[in-house]
């Protein structure tokens, strides 16, 4: 099921190119209507930083939808499904939302997702649960300089083995050309708009990409693969959302419990942080569409 979208030698540096020469427009346009982060007790940086860079891949990703659409249905869906993502948090940076609130609109995007995508209802139920968390899980990974990037663009890198390989590709190239404005040096944040869309954008089209022949794979079975696939983004969710439980708090109320905190607190740099992080990333990915390729051929 590979996308016959235009040449990967066309969109791929045309998405770098976008990242690389938008990214600082939107970091003015941040600048002048005051959506920045400001530091605090969780956060490492220590001066005021905007983050606009979420619409840079948003926008980017719908230009590139005018050229996929033709091509495939999914991809209006997935358009549809990530827009409400990205709004959701980019309102959210601008205003908080009610966390529950959030988690809704996600789950509804992962449902127009499945529209036209067939699998059997269990096996939508276990992909529906995982594209949410995925979702959350690439914006709370999100705690350093260049981390949600590199995990989006590694985790695009290693899955395009898997089939829609020029997808895939053309997606990281969007996320490398921001990534020159988020690390090391972060001149500008993908806020809650930029990091849940990355999120929802890989779980997608992963699914779509192994779709046609996942109904192999058992019900019991699919929930690990998924896991691996998703990473480090979806272990370290996972086991925030078990720490705050077991210490009877809300999982929704942020702490400094995450990975790149424990590290970081250990005395590692944030860049070696990152690149620790990214290491493993790619190891346990790799893992996952390893076994994937194993168990779907």
């Amino acid at each position: 099921m590979e996308f016959a979208l235009k040449n990967f030698f066309v969109a791929a540096p045309l998405l770098l190119l976008w990242g690389l020469c938008v990214t600082p427009l939107s970091i003015s346009l941040a600048n002048r209507y005051r959506i920045v982060d400001h530091p605090g007790e969780r956060k490492i940086h220590t001066s005021v930083t905007p983050r606009g860079a979420g619409i840079v891949l948003w926008l980017g990703f719908l230009l590139w939808c005018l050229f996929a659409a033709g091509e495939h249905p999914v991809v209006r869906f997935i358009g549809t499904g990530s827009t409400m993502v990205f709004l959701s948090g980019y309102r959210d940076d601008m205003k908080s939302i009610a966390p529950l609130v959030r988690l809704g609109v996600h789950l509804f995007a992962a449902v127009i997702f499945f529209v036209p995508v067939s699998l059997p209802p269990a096996h939508v139920a276990v992909c529906l649960f995982w594209i949410t968390g995925m979702t959350n899980a690439y914006n709370l990974i999100d705690g350093a300089n260049g981390l949600c990037l590199l995990m989006f663009i590694s985790a695009c890198l290693l899955s395009s083995p898997l089939g829609n390989t020029t997808v895939f590709l053309s997606l990281a190239a969007l996320a490398g050309g921001v990534l020159y404005w988020n690390f090391p040096k972060a001149r500008t944040f993908l806020g809650d708009g930029g990091t849940t869309l990355l999120g929802y954008l890989f779980s997608c089209f992963f699914i779509y990409t192994v779709a046609p022949r996942l109904g192999a794979v058992g019900v019991i079975e699919l929930p690990f693969l998924l896991l691996l696939a998703g990473g480090v983004p979806v272990a370290d969710t996972l086991f925030a959302i078990l720490r705050r439980v077991w210490k009877g708090r809300s999982p929704f109320l942020p702490d400094r419990g995450h990975i790149h905190h424990r590290l970081l607190d250990r005395g590692i740099s944030p860049f070696w942080t990152v690149i620790l992080l990214t290491f493993i990333q790619c190891l346990v990915v790799g893992s996952g569409v390893f076994l994937f390729t194993a168990r779907l051929s």
